[in-house]
């Protein structure tokens, strides 16, 4: 059993930057492929990043060059820093937790509660 917890959201300005932070609490977090999703209002969750336990890193198309995924193991944490932000990175973003190296929402076992990033333009 995993538990998360997103922090970091808020409101910023388009051009802004702004790091978002997952906390995990239980057994096993080096083992887990941890993924970054968002679902803005009316739209279906999607994915933006990934990152399995020895580094390898997956972007959505919209986010490369903009976000970076990274963890820290020893702190049990994931982080998604997100740069040159656009209005249309505003939605609820979640973290997630799973076995398999996947962009699919269905793969991924355990998630955090959320954290609202809002991009004025």
């Amino acid at each position: 059993q995993v538990q998360l917890v997103e922090s970091g959201g808020g409101l910023v300005q388009a051009g802004d930057s702004l790091r978002l932070s997952c906390v995990a609490s239980g057994r096993g977090f080096s083992a887990y492929v941890l993924g970054w999703f968002r679902q803005a209002p009316g739209k279906e969750r999607e994915f933006v990043a990934r990152i399995w336990g020895g580094g390898i890193t997956g972007y959505a198309d919209s986010v490369k060059g903009r976000f970076t995924i990274s963890r820290d193991n020893t702190e049990s944490t994931v982080y998604l820093q997100m740069n040159s932000m656009k209005s249309e990175d505003t939605a609820v973003y979640y973290c997630a937790a799973g076995l398999g190296n996947t962009d699919d929402s269905k793969r991924y076992r355990y998630w955090g509660q959320g954290t609202q990033v809002t991009v004025s333009s």
